[in-house]
């Protein structure tokens, strides 16, 4: 059984251009996300989905420098680059991260997958219902689920979004992963120049010396300094998925 982790990033964000390269402590903020990310023990593979146009060549560039496999398709239809990713891979079991999510935690990330595997699952996820921090979203699907969606799939919405055709599937088995403590009022993910802000001073705080941190660490330094949290406050989340509804 292969897990494969597919990120998707690009470089044509409305809000916050080229945020995917945008340097934390000296690296690209899509590279500190895969180091985070590579230190899960249940993901097999992890690929980048970008787009295929000029804008994300950046990127692609970065991913062969970092030995990183990177498929580039549709710039809208983000379904179908999950797909053809997920089919190149040879995948199994899909994980679904965004690359807007430096903060990411890997023993979340295999809480998710395990609970995917243990229920023998179509999709399981840890963002309904919304206990953790916007920036920890996993998403974990089988490949048929992935397939069913790109072969039905229609709506804007389904096929910018990948998953709300299979989140919507009565008949598929799911499984949620819930935070003991509720931390959804927490915004770790990077839309706004504010969010970039808030995560550089996090990696400042914690990983000035390239050690790893995980969320428990965070919470710990969010409680002992509460000012940090300020500095991005007020932004909605899930900013992009509804103003696509709009």
């Amino acid at each position: 059984m292969k897990v494969v982790a597919i990120l998707q990033a690009r470089c044509s964000s409305r809000r916050l251009p080229n945020k995917v390269l945008l340097p934390i402590l000296g690296k690209p903020m899509l590279q500190r996300q895969i180091e985070r990310t590579l230190h899960s023990k249940l993901i097999n593979e992890l690929v980048v989905a970008t787009s295929n146009q000029s804008s994300d060549t950046a990127l692609i560039q970065l991913c062969e420098s970092i030995n990183i496999p990177c498929f580039a398709g549709d710039l809208d239809n983000v379904l179908d680059r999950f797909y053809q990713a997920a089919l190149q891979a040879n995948a199994d079991i899909v994980v679904r991260l965004t690359g807007d999510c430096p903060l990411c935690d890997p023993a979340i990330i295999d809480s998710v997958i395990a609970k995917h595997i243990s229920g023998n699952n179509d999709y399981t996820s840890n963002v309904d219902p919304e206990t953790f921090p916007d920036g920890l979203d996993v998403e974990v699907m089988s490949f048929s689920a992935l397939q069913n969606a790109w072969l039905n799939a229609e709506s804007k919405t389904d096929l910018e979004h990948v998953t709300p055709y299979i989140r919507n599937q009565a008949t598929l088995v799911k499984g949620a992963v819930v935070s003991d403590i509720d931390y959804s009022a927490y915004r770790w993910t990077v839309d706004e120049p504010q969010d970039f802000e808030f995560v550089t001073k996090i990696y400042s705080i914690l990983g000035a010396e390239e050690q790893y941190f995980d969320a428990n660490a965070i919470y710990k330094l969010l409680l002992a300094q509460p000012a940090l949290q300020e500095i991005n406050t007020g932004i909605q989340r899930n900013e992009g998925f509804i103003k696509s509804e709009l």
